[in-house]
């Protein structure tokens, strides 16, 4: 299973969104830090969840480093979220 389908289910599992886009955008850091061969090392997500409602943006963001805390130490480099609540712009 790819890095992208684990961070995908983990997500899904934990927080039912109603959005989830995961991408990975390690095409776009070849030469930087961080970069390896076969990618998977930089990741941006879109995930807009009934769990996220009432919290801050560094809550949000707290809660998922934490449920992706083994990938993160494992090799994702760089991982931008975008974390909302239903009706919210973000």
């Amino acid at each position: 299973m790819s890095t992208r389908d684990v961070i995908t289910a983990k997500l899904s599992r934990a927080f039912a969104p109603q959005r989830l886009d995961v991408l990975d955008e390690s095409h776009q850091h070849i030469g930087h830090a961080g970069h390896r061969e076969g990618g998977e090392t930089h990741f941006r997500l879109y995930i807009v969840s009934e769990a996220f409602r009432g919290k801050s943006r560094v809550e949000r963001h707290r809660m998922v480093n934490e449920l992706l805390s083994g990938e993160l130490a494992g090799g994702i480099h760089a991982l931008a979220i975008h974390a909302s609540a239903p009706g919210e712009n973000g």
